[in-house]
């Protein structure tokens, strides 16, 4: 018999588990991923390369990215006097950018580095799909024009696929151009003070903020900042799992904006839940009612919220609409109604009554109200 001397044995093993290795799933994801890394970085270059490529305003276009013709203005910067601000996506990735461009067509500053372009984290593409509003203004009143800036944004899939959502963003200027402070970025989005430029300058500018609609732990604490109480609507209810609890509908006015939520506070003074019956709607219109019963026949005590919004639609026309939101009564909070909302949806003429008899129907309830 034929002795295969050691080392050749050696290194046929560890051929052998190369193999193994690689034809394995884990392997192949290992090896996939890398792969991937490699194109995006790649991709990543590529598209740096053809923005740093950008010298004069006559680049913009050969280089892949299309100007938004309506939305260039005249802009005075401290660099070079007046300039002419130009907005361009890019037709690739939709990556939004600014291009400042001085009398003689040469761009003096660029960015790419906006709240908008991160709606899709690690990623070249984003969901930008057109301006909304731009201002021109001094924002933190140290005498140079500073720029406010709202886009609209759709997702493709998960949370808003397909509907349209504001960001909003701030670019201060100083010596040597502008630059953005993230942190002011973050609460404009987080907050929901992206409604419009006039809410930001209400925020940046005059110090008003919704923050604490969102971080308050009293009643107190939302009646100092300014929560205004809809007394009509303000009951104390006892909730099966939570004990007896003071329903506070209120809102808080900012900018011609009423942010409208709902507390529940128990008899310390303490929130112990918060609800935003509005969601994504820009203002409160009007409450047209609530209600305090079981609804999914559970046995527990739900609340029901029936108004009418405002909001500005993706061509900027104000349209008043009514909806409602449904909260059902869990062991450890609320929760809220994704199922009947998706087969039914009220109109103007929709009362409470019309409501609690859909929700019922839905549940399997008898057709009453009573």
């Amino acid at each position: 018999m034929k002795i295969i001397n050691r080392p050749i044995l050696s290194f046929i093993i560890a051929l052998l588990l190369l193999f193994t290795f690689l034809s394995s799933p884990a392997s192949y994801y290992k090896v996939s991923a890398a792969d991937d890394t490699d194109l995006l970085l790649q991709e990543y270059q590529d598209y740096r390369q053809r923005f740093d490529g950008i010298k004069t305003a006559d680049d913009i276009d050969a280089a892949g990215f299309r100007v938004i013709e309506d939305q260039i203005f005249p802009i005075q910067i401290l660099s070079c006097g007046e300039a002419s601000f130009i907005p361009a996506f890019d037709r690739q990735y939709m990556r939004l950018a600014l291009f400042l461009a001085d009398k003689d067509g040469n761009i003096v500053y660029k960015t790419d580095q906006l709240e908008t372009n991160n709606r899709n984290p690690g990623e070249l593409l984003q969901y930008n799909q057109r301006i909304a509003a731009v201002s021109f203004l001094d924002m933190n009143r140290d005498g140079l024009t500073d720029i406010g800036l709202i886009t609209y944004c759709m997702n493709r899939s998960g949370d808003y696929s397909g509907k349209f959502y504001k960001v909003g963003d701030v670019l201060f200027q100083n010596s040597t151009g502008f630059y953005r402070d993230y942190r002011i970025s973050d609460r404009i989005n987080r907050f929901s003070m992206n409604k419009s430029i006039k809410m930001i300058i209400s925020y940046v500018r005059d110090r008003y903020s919704t923050e604490f609609l969102y971080t308050a732990t009293t009643l107190a604490e939302l009646k100092q900042k300014g929560l205004q109480i809809i007394t009509e609507q303000h009951y104390t209810r006892q909730f099966e799992k939570l004990g007896q609890l003071e329903v506070v509908p209120g809102f808080y006015s900012m900018a011609d904006y009423d942010i409208f939520m709902i507390y529940l506070v128990d008899e310390q003074g303490d929130i112990v839940w918060s609800l935003q019956p509005m969601g994504e709607y820009d203002n409160l219109y009007a409450l047209k009612g609530m209600a305090w019963r079981d609804i999914d026949g559970d046995g527990m005590r739900d609340i029901a919220v029936l108004a009418r919004y405002s909001y500005e639609n993706s061509v900027g026309h104000m349209i008043i609409q009514t909806d409602y939101s449904i909260y059902y009564q869990r062991t450890d909070g609320f929760s809220a109604d994704t199922e009947l909302k998706n087969l039914y949806r009220c109109s103007d003429d929709t009362t409470m009554t019309d409501l609690i008899q859909n929700a019922h129907s839905y549940w399997g309830w008898p057709d009453e109200t009573t």
